[in-house]
């Protein structure tokens, strides 16, 4: 709760105590104890004032994309299947299924994006080029006969008519 009289460094404590939100604190106060004590505080980052709009925009940006990567989950579940991203591992039923290294890295563009479609254009983007055109339909159908019961009939690796792929996850 924000009482009357409490200082941005103890709102920052009471929000860091209660959750964790991100805190960027913006101040005129600028000596290294000042910025060491919003650290210690709880607060993501500390931005002196005055101070460029662009860099308060990117400085918010990296904080999120920071929570972003913490929050993503190791393990993506999908049936029978988990896949660690982290480890590159994927297993059904807790046994160790062998994927090729460009399986590994369209299943990690999949996982990226579970429950998202994906086109050759997003996935060729994501992989930085290394896979391209009719290559990635090809790599797609390898990776179903490793996943779906019936490739023809997929549950998890889904086509998605005139757009791309999906991936249906738990």
């Amino acid at each position: 709760a924000i009482w009357p009289g409490e200082s941005g460094l103890e709102l920052a404590q009471s929000i860091r105590e209660s959750g964790d939100v991100p805190i960027l604190i913006l101040s005129a106060l600028a000596e290294p104890e000042h910025r060491i004590d919003g650290f210690e505080s709880g607060g993501d980052d500390y931005l002196v004032k005055p101070f460029e709009p662009r860099e308060l925009t990117l400085r918010i940006r990296r904080i999120l994309d920071r929570q972003a990567m913490a929050a993503k989950p190791s393990m993506i579940q999908f049936g029978p299947f988990s896949y660690d991203t982290d480890r590159q591992v994927l297993s059904e039923n807790g046994r160790r299924v062998h994927i090729t290294t460009a399986e590994q890295d369209l299943l990690g563009c999949f996982t990226a994006a579970a429950n998202q479609i994906l086109s050759r254009d997003d996935i060729s983007d994501r992989l930085a080029g290394r896979m391209k055109g009719r290559s990635i339909d090809v790599a797609v159908a390898r990776l179903r006969t490793k996943l779906e019961q019936d490739p023809r009939f997929p549950v998890f690796l889904q086509t998605v008519r005139g757009r791309g792929w999906m991936l249906r996850t738990n």
